[in-house]
């Protein structure tokens, strides 16, 4: 299991010189599909999750970013990095997406080295992991998610990487980062030395081992929080919807219909396209991609989940560095005539047109009109300037104008967003202010959006009169209150 990093001087060794035209045709759609995800940097607000990354990370003190991260469901590994790019490129939207889009690209690269590595350059090899690592829906979809998946995935492909190099060093830390980035991770990380313990692998038990300790200690740190706070209480125990939902994000819409058009395609394949699957073991493939490995960590997480639900289908975007690879090697040693290879090149054809469409919905609010049901840029925006504004998510405003005002998109020094005590607190006092503005975001059969009607009723219990200002919103609602003695 021996790799090293590409460099320039070997582009030729992974086939980037041979049959150019179909090669360089690849190398477009793979640019068209992470420019289209860069152009969509600030196309949409920052949705609930995104801007809870921005009140842990986006701190003006180290120190105070330290401190928020105990009271997180997270290992800090993510912040603290965020913290360091926000000091030196800025805190906003736009660098906050930025660094998950660079790292989403690291991974890509990776990947596409792991499979270039373990299928001897093969061009066919490198230019389906090139497809899957830079278009699929699950890197496409957090490419610019303010959150830890892009980072997450980037450490994962460097575990399998320096596994697979039998660097113990390297892999040890890679193991030690992953750890430290998401609880997944570091499922990832047991699993691995557990797979190693079986096949007696020790060389590569020990460097695991010692890379979960970091991430291990963290747990240890905020059991307290972890253990007592509800984290994760809304994820539910697995079901068949959770295999249909990962299914979904790994090879986009309608995946059942797209699974018949594959078995059938393989069908068509071993009748008159010239494929011929071998009966060989392929465990080695599998060890050496990580796939057995994060298996295991599949298997260990949903018995869990049975008992304490933790499985949710973003998280398992990890097993991609795992699976892309070993998908390429497969794929790319079909050895078909010209029928089979027109085929093939037709359902791909299909599957990245289905990919560059819908595949963007969660992105591209041009396409899906909302992103995660939220519309906090849309409320800050609109009541910038006002005062005396109130929401059951005033955190969650607050942050938003703080983003908003860094791009420059409203007035400076926005009146603070209060929550229900604030308003109890200004309707008890004398005189009673003659306008006030209520607000919040998300679906409208979310308790969030729901929990507005309390504040409501407030106002108006002492006289406010209020007016619904949000009728072309979607996923929020404004309300301005005013008081006519």
């Amino acid at each position: 299991m021996k790799g090293k990093i590409l460099n320039i001087k070997e582009l030729g060794k992974l086939g980037f010189n041979a049959k150019p035209l179909w090669m360089f045709l690849v190398i477009a759609i793979c640019v068209a599909f992470s420019l289209r995800t860069l152009l969509l940097i600030d196309a949409s607000t920052l949705w609930g999750d995104e801007l809870y990354t921005v009140g842990k990370s986006f701190l003006p003190s180290f120190r105070g970013m330290l401190g928020n991260l105990k009271g997180d469901m997270h290992p800090p590994l993510y912040d603290i990095s965020l913290w360091v790019w926000g000091r030196l490129l800025g805190q906003s939207p736009v660098t906050l997406r930025l660094f998950s889009w660079l790292t989403y690209l690291a991974a890509g690269f990776i990947m596409v080295r792991q499979a270039s590595v373990l299928g001897g350059a093969s061009p066919k090899v490198v230019a389906i992991a090139m497809l899957f690592s830079f278009c699929s829906p699950y890197p496409i979809r957090f490419a610019i998610e303010g959150r830890s998946y892009s980072l997450l995935v980037f450490l994962v492909a460097l575990l399998w990487w320096w596994r697979n190099a039998e660097n113990r060093v390297f892999y040890g830390v890679a193991a030690g980062l992953a750890g430290l980035t998401h609880f997944y991770g570091m499922a990832i990380v047991l699993a691995v030395a557990t797979w190693d313990g079986l096949k007696r692998r020790w060389d590569f038990v020990s460097p695991a081992l010692l890379g979960a300790i970091p991430g291990l200690a963290y747990i240890f740190y905020a059991f307290d929080h972890l253990s007592t706070s509800g984290q994760a209480s809304w994820i539910p125990r697995p079901s068949y919807g959770l295999f249909e939902e990962i299914l979904a994000r790994g090879i986009g819409i309608w995946p059942l219909p797209k699974l018949a058009i594959f078995a059938l395609l393989i069908v068509i394949l071993r009748r008159c396209g010239g494929l011929d699957i071998r009966r060989k073991s392929k465990l080695p493939l599998l060890d050496r991609c990580g796939v057995m490995p994060s298996l295991l960590m599949v298997f260990g997480v949903v018995t869990v989940s049975f008992i304490k639900p933790i499985a949710f289908s973003r998280y398992f975007i990890v097993l991609t560095p795992a699976v892309i690879p070993f998908l390429a090697n497969q794929l790319g040693s079909w050895d078909l005539n010209r029928f089979g290879r027109s085929c093939c090149l037709f359902v791909l054809g299909l599957l990245l047109a289905s990919w560059w469409g819908p595949g963007f919905a969660d992105l591209d609010t041009g396409v899906s009109g909302i992103r995660e049901s939220d519309q906090f840029r849309s409320v800050s925006q609109r009541t910038s300037g006002l005062v005396n504004r109130f929401s059951p998510r005033a955190r969650m405003f607050n942050l938003s104008d703080h983003m908003e005002l860094s791009m420059g998109r409203i007035p400076l020094d926005p009146e603070p967003w209060g929550n229900y005590s604030d308003l109890k607190s200004l309707l008890e006092s004398s005189p009673l202010p003659k306008e006030l503005w209520l607000a919040n975001s998300a679906t409208s059969a979310n308790r969030e959006l729901t929990a507005l009607q309390s504040y409501q009723d407030q106002v108006e219990s002492v006289g406010f009169t209020c007016h619904d200002r949000s009728a072309d919103l979607s996923h929020a609602r404004i309300l301005q209150c005013e008081y006519i003695p």
